[in-house]
């Protein structure tokens, strides 16, 4: 049996389904994790739902940003982007489906492995958060999703503030700050507040600002964090890290790292894939 983490799909299909084959996945035998942003951009994001709807139970999929723009969209609370490619899952006659499964995804998701924390996210963690925060913070935001007030939550999710956390927050604006954390988090302050405005690569960070890993004291350092969303920092393995978001839907590759018998046993597998978008 074996635990396989796949990077940004964003409606990418084609290149999922080869390489699921290239990996040789059984659903049997093996575990799949989706590190988030399963739909847009790319041109078959209905596809990508129903492939691995159908692996059941073997395969679970965090919650990116693009994700939850989906739902909102579903929900009438944000309009379609002139770059959006969701309108196969809006219009199909599953939709319903899809977005149901979509709903009851992860925001976090924690493995033990020989011992050591595997800690999987679609962006980031903030640096007062340890693990079980994380596993924390993410619960709060599941029970909203997957309950009766979806839509009154989706109101309120978008925006950049408040854009440091705080333990006395409540309401919409603790679970903003959640969100933001986990699906949209680059670089951050030493203190953990965010910026969301720059997307370049690591060694480019804006005044005042790092990467939310190098965060000196970040409490969940002694784990291993397994995240996406970031195609311009590319792969990138390190004891604590582990980047998957290959840029598959800017005509780059589509990820999957094998996890062996230790945290630091990784097999990097990856296919090549046309190019269906252009960055902007």
């Amino acid at each position: 049996m074996a635990l396989y983490l796949i990077g940004d799909v964003q409606g990418c299909d084609e290149p999922l389904g080869r390489l699921l084959d290239r990996i040789d996945f059984s659903a049997s035998r093996d575990t799949l994790v989706l590190l988030g942003d399963l739909v847009n951009r790319g041109p078959a994001s209905a596809a990508v739902l129903r492939r691995v709807q159908r692996l059941g139970a073997s395969a679970s999929s965090l919650l990116g940003n693009h994700d939850l723009h989906l739902l909102g969209v579903a929900h009438g609370v944000r309009r379609r982007g002139r770059k959006d490619t969701m309108a196969a899952v809006l219009d199909a006659p599953d939709a319903a489906a899809m977005l149901d499964w979509l709903r009851h995804q992860h925001m976090a998701l924690h493995r033990s492995v020989a011992g050591a924390d595997l800690l999987m996210v679609h962006a980031g963690v903030l640096p007062q958060w340890s693990v079980g925060d994380v596993r924390a913070r993410a619960d709060e935001v599941e029970s909203v999703l997957r309950g009766p007030a979806l839509g009154d939550f989706l109101q309120t999710m978008y925006g950049d503030e408040p854009a440091q956390w705080s333990d006395a927050l409540t309401g919409s604006a603790r679970l903003r700050v959640i969100v933001n954390a986990l699906t949209r988090l680059r670089f951050c302050s030493a203190e953990g507040v965010m910026e969301f405005d720059t997307k370049d690569s690591a060694g480019a960070p804006p005044a005042g600002f790092m990467p939310w890993f190098d965060v000196p004291g970040r409490r969940t350092a002694a784990a291993s964090v397994a995240f996406g969303h970031w195609s311009t920092l590319g792969w990138l393995s390190r004891p604590d890290l582990l980047s998957t978001d290959t840029g598959c839907v800017w005509g780059g590759c589509l990820s999957a790292v094998r996890i062996g018998a230790t945290l630091q046993q990784r097999e990097l597998i990856q296919v090549d894939c046309p190019q269906a978008q252009r960055p902007g």
